[in-house]
């Protein structure tokens, strides 16, 4: 049986390790299972910052998708930013994260979101074609980061 629903603290440890098979494809990030703890943490005891989604196969974690919530003053209004959207490997290619990220987009629309943004590595082809096939479109928008925080 598989299901959708906002994840609770006894989803940590599956999210961390979740969190550590996706940022161990990613350029930028690396898994550290503190700070993912960490911030899945202020994500949980904050829910005006965010909600985490997971989905259970069988009562197992075995996707997660992270919505974060912000203001757009070109929107007006409340936005999300989609991110950490991870299927555990074995699960892949089965339309889990089709249903995940259809879940998402609808939880966004109730919620009375006007837009939805998510960050992909520019060479995740796979990634990037998954995301056109839900709707996303390509940006003009280029991204810049700058670590306050040096490790």
């Amino acid at each position: 049986m598989v299901w959708i629903d906002q994840a609770s603290h006894e989803d940590l440890a599956a999210m961390a390790g979740l969190l550590a098979e996706l940022f161990a494809q990613e350029h930028d990030f690396h898994p550290d299972a503190g700070r993912q703890l960490a911030g899945l943490n202020l994500i949980l005891d904050n829910p005006a910052l965010g909600r985490l989604f997971v989905v259970r196969v069988d009562g197992e974690v075995v996707a997660m998708a992270n919505v974060l919530i912000t203001i757009s003053t070109a929107e007006g209004g409340r936005v999300a930013i989609l991110e950490d959207v991870i299927v555990r490997e074995r699960q892949r290619g089965l339309g889990i994260g089709r249903r995940l990220v259809e879940h998402v987009l609808d939880w966004a629309r109730q919620e009375g979101m006007t837009r939805i943004t998510l960050l992909t590595d520019h060479d995740n082809v796979a990634g990037q074609a998954f995301y056109a096939r839900q709707g996303f479109r390509p940006s003009s928008m280029r991204v810049m980061r700058m670590s306050l925080n040096p490790r």
